[in-house]
């Protein structure tokens, strides 16, 4: 028997103010090891941390455990608060920024699991600006797409 404690899990800081943890997936980082889907736990900074506006093959729910924020899927926008998750289609494009002043937490899972290009191109600078070339533009009055953390 394999238990995931995710208060042992180092995780890893994005750019866009974020902290993941991978739980189950295909990775060696994670602790369960799980080819059909994969899971993780988030936890978005105050004012603005976000997992900014991508897409990916696989279809997706994010379940916010605490705070509240702003998802963007395709050309909606709305208000989520704890207690709430949200199905993000494939190759929907999405985003969820924390609107709150205290942290936002989640969890993710997608199925099938496999790698989600978002998260290197995140760390490497490569992810597409929303409405550049192909990316669609974030619905009207969206929060802006974060793909760096800000300067202090």
């Amino acid at each position: 028997m394999i238990i995931a404690d995710i208060a042992k899990i180092p995780g890893r800081t994005f750019p866009a103010r974020r902290w993941t943890r991978g739980m189950v997936g295909q990775t060696p980082m994670q602790p369960i090891q799980a080819k059909g889907f994969a899971m993780g736990y988030v936890v978005l900074e105050p004012k603005g941390g976000q997992v900014p506006w991508h897409n990916q093959e696989q279809e997706e729910v994010y379940m916010v455990l605490e705070g509240e924020g702003e998802v963007c899927v395709g050309t909606e926008r709305q208000t989520i608060k704890a207690g709430q998750a949200v199905f993000l289609p494939p190759t929907v494009f999405h985003q969820l920024t924390n609107t709150g002043d205290e942290p936002l937490h989640m969890m993710y899972i997608y199925c099938p699991g496999g790698d989600v290009a978002h998260w290197r191109q995140e760390l490497d600078g490569s992810l597409p600006p929303a409405g550049v070339g192909l990316t669609p533009a974030l619905p009207e009055g969206a929060a802006p797409q974060c793909v760096k953390k800000p300067e202090a």
